[in-house]
């Protein structure tokens, strides 16, 4: 199976203030050394406690930040995101992000159509740009009249179909969901989920996933990579890696879920 993204001996390095005005400048490592793959078609998901280092990972991987060392690629492409904005369209073009807050993630003084179509205005896609809209809307479960409306008119489940549908409208092959689940009732959780799982089918996209539900993760993802002190300490098939953890770390990590249980054969 092809490799879609991957980045090699990733590490960012932050300044952080030195203990005496003037002293030596210090350094805090948010990700050391990471290897990663994201096989094409495929979701993976990555696990790990607060300040492990999933968020670096994932900007770093989008070209939103730039590594102290290390590479990316995407479909075999090498990643600078020290380039120019214009320079990483291409790039943006062929991947979309949605964030955990759906409510801060959404300009309140655009509506609906206007949010979910500014990709396409900054990305210079051409064609029916209202179509678009339209078809997308669709796709995540809402009519197509709501694009006149804006984001303090809709809940939380439907303001992360918004956000869905805002990273879905020019076609990406990957789709990246930072903690998108999180701050929903379990309710709606689950119905986002299971849209989740659809558009993956129906649109063909590579996933790749932050989440601290671990029940998420198992249920959606074919891999999962799991984060400490900025370290990837272990990986592989969800299956097992969930259900036959090697590392200490990660069977104390399962061990403060309630339950971990097999997914239902397909």
């Amino acid at each position: 199976m092809t490799t879609l993204l991957s980045g090699r001996a990733l590490t960012r390095r932050f300044p952080s203030p030195a203990a005496r005005p003037f002293g030596p400048k210090r350094w805090t490592t948010a990700l050391d050394d990471a290897d990663i793959d994201v096989r094409e078609g495929t979701a993976l998901g990555i696990i790990g406690e607060s300040g492990s280092g999933k968020s670096t990972l994932i900007r770093l991987l989008l070209g939103l930040d730039a590594p102290t060392s290390g590479t990316v690629s995407f479909d075999g492409a090498p990643v600078d995101a020290r380039a120019r904005a214009r320079e990483l369209h291409w790039l943006r073009r062929q991947t979309g992000i949605v964030f955990q807050d759906p409510y801060a993630s959404l300009d309140p003084r655009m509506s609906v159509g206007r949010i979910i179509a500014e990709p396409l205005w900054a990305l210079g896609i051409e064609g029916d740009r209202r179509a678009r809209v339209r078809e997308v809307l669709g796709d995540v479960g809402l009519d197509a009249d709501m694009a006149d409306r804006f984001p303090h008119e809709f809940s939380g489940g439907q303001r992360q179909r918004i956000a869905l549908a805002r990273a879905l409208v020019h076609r990406p092959r990957l789709l990246v969901g930072d903690e998108p689940l999180s701050a929903l009732d379990v309710t709606v959780r689950a119905q986002i989920l299971d849209l989740l799982r659809e558009l993956r089918a129906t649109r063909q996209l590579t996933l790749v996933l932050v989440s601290h539900d671990i029940g998420v993760v198992q249920n959606l993802c074919d891999d999962v990579v799991v984060m400490k002190d900025g370290r990837i300490v272990e990986e592989g098939p969800t299956e097992k890696v969930l259900l036959e953890p090697q590392v200490a770390y990660t069977r104390r990590l399962l061990a403060s879920i309630p339950t971990i249980t097999p997914r239902s054969p397909s």
